[in-house]
C-alpha cells in the first residue's frame, strides 16, 4: 500500500515526519513530494526527508495563487500517475486535492483550523481534525474523524532540547530571548490589522534593554522590508535572523517567550509549555480558543494590549519539556492505515 504526503509549507515538516515513520513502520510506502514555499525544502532537508520537489509559491496575489495551484497540480500529474498511490495525504495542499478529486483517487485531508477556504470543490474524502473543533464548524460533506489534542502533540513529545542553538544565534545567559515571527501576509486569511500589531511588538520589544529578537520571517520580500523598517536593530544584532533553517521546537524552547501572527509556531509554544502571544487577527480558530481559555495563549488584540498584556519576564527551563502525548500521532496513523486498507480493498466504509 502507498500514501502519497504532499508538504507545500513549513509545518506540515515536523508534522508528517513521526507519521512518515509510523506508516513505514506498519509496512506502508510513502511518496513524499514538497512544494518550494516557506523553507519547507529547507526543513525537509533538515528532517533528512526523501522527497521530490514539485512546483513553487505564487505569491499573495488571488488569481496568481489560483493559476499556481492548477499549474503545480499539473505538475504533480505525471508523478502521480507513475507512482500510483492508493491515498493521498496532505494537511491543506490544494494541488494535491484538485489532482486527486481529477483522478478519482482517495483523499485525506488533515486540518486543524476552520475557517480555510478554497476547499468547497476540491473536498477530500476523508478529513481528520482536532476533537476540540466542533462538528458543526468542519462544514465538509465528508467522512470526518477526529484526533485528539492538537497537531503539535503529533512531534512535540518526541523533541530532545539542544542548548547549541544559543551559540549559533550569538545568544548569552543574560539575554531574554523572544522568537518572533511576523504575520503571514500571503496567506487567504491574512488581515493587515496583524502587520500593525506586529510592529506595536517590535516597538515594545526595541525599547526594552537586555531583550534580543530571534525574526524567522517568512520570505525573503518580508524580511528585506523588515530590515529597511529597523536598520538600527539590525545592525546592533537587537534583532537577529538565523542564517539557515533551524529547528523551530528547539528555537522556541530556548526562548523565554514566543509571539507570532501565525498559529503552528503559537501551538508549538503552547504544547511546549512557552508563554506565547499571538497577534493574528483573522477568525479565531476553535483550537486556539481551546488554547486561550485554557491559559496556555494570549491573543493580543489591539496595542493597548501589547502594553498591558504582554509580560517580558525570564522563565524558568525544565531539563526537558512537559509531555502532553494523548495519543494524536498513533491515532492519526491509525486512521490513515484503516483508510487505505478500506479502499485498496474498494470499501470505503465510515471509520468510527
Amino acid at each position: 500500500m502507498k500514501v502519497w504526503i504532499d508538504l507545500d509549507n513549513s509545518p506540515h515538516v515536523p508534522f508528517f515526519a513521526p507519521i512518515i515513520r509510523e506508516l513505514e513502520n506498519r509496512g506502508l510506502s510513502v511518496m513524499l513530494t514538497a512544494r518550494r514555499a516557506f523553507q519547507v525544502c529547507e526543513l525537509a532537508d533538515l528532517f533528512h526527508l526523501n522527497y521530490k520537489l514539485v512546483g513553487r509559491h505564487y505569491g499573495k496575489n488571488s488569481l496568481l495563487k489560483l493559476t499556481g495551484t492548477c499549474l503545480r497540480a499539473l505538475q504533480l500529474a505525471p508523478l502521480a500517475l507513475a507512482e500510483k498511490p492508493d491515498v493521498a495525504l496532505s494537511h491543506g495542499s490544494r494541488a494535491q486535492l484538485l489532482l486527486s478529486v481529477t483522478m478519482n483517487l482517495p483523499s485525506i485531508l488533515i486540518m486543524d483550523y476552520e475557517h480555510v477556504k478554497g476547499l468547497r470543490l476540491m473536498r477530500p474524502n476523508w478529513l481528520l481534525v482536532p476533537d476540540v473543533i466542533p462538528d458543526d464548524a468542519v462544514g465538509h460533506d465528508t467522512n470526518v474523524l477526529k484526533y485528539p489534542g492538537i497537531k503539535e502533540d503529533v512531534y512535540v513529545p518526541s523533541f530532545s532540547p539542544d542548548p547549541a542553538i544559543m551559540a549559533e544565534l550569538g545568544l548569552i545567559p543574560s539575554d531574554l530571548v523572544v522568537t518572533a515571527r511576523p504575520p503571514a501576509n500571503e496567506a487567504h486569511y491574512h488581515n493587515p490589522e496583524s502587520e500593525t500589531l506586529f510592529d506595536a511588538v517590535l516597538d515594545r520589544l526595541t525599547a526594552e534593554p537586555g531583550v534580543r529578537i530571534v525574526l524567522l520571517p517568512r520570505n525573503e520580500r518580508q524580511e528585506s522590508c523588515l530590515r529597511k523598517a529597523r536598520p538600527e536593530s539590525f545592525t546592533t544584532r537587537r534583532i537577529v535572523v538565523p542564517g539557515r533553517a533551524i529547528d523551530g521546537l528547539n528555537l522556541i524552547w530556548h526562548s523565554d517567550i514566543v509571539i507570532s501572527g501565525g498559529g503552528t509556531m503559537n501551538r508549538e509554544a503552547a504544547a511546549l509549555g512557552v508563554p506565547v502571544y499571538s497577534v493574528f487577527r483573522g477568525p479565531i480558530g476553535a483550537v486556539d480558543r481551546y488554547l486561550a481559555s485554557n491559559g496556555r495563549l494570549v491573543l493580543l488584540e489591539d496595542s493597548k494590549d501589547v502594553q498591558g498584556k504582554l509580560i517580558l519576564k525570564r522563565r524558568e527551563r525544565a531539563a526537558k519539556p512537559i509531555s502532553r502525548n494523548g495519543g494524536a500521532l498513533r491515532k492519526i496513523v491509525e486512521d490513515v492505515v484503516a483508510i487505505t486498507e478500506a479502499d485498496c480493498r474498494g470499501s470505503r466504509h465510515r471509520l468510527q
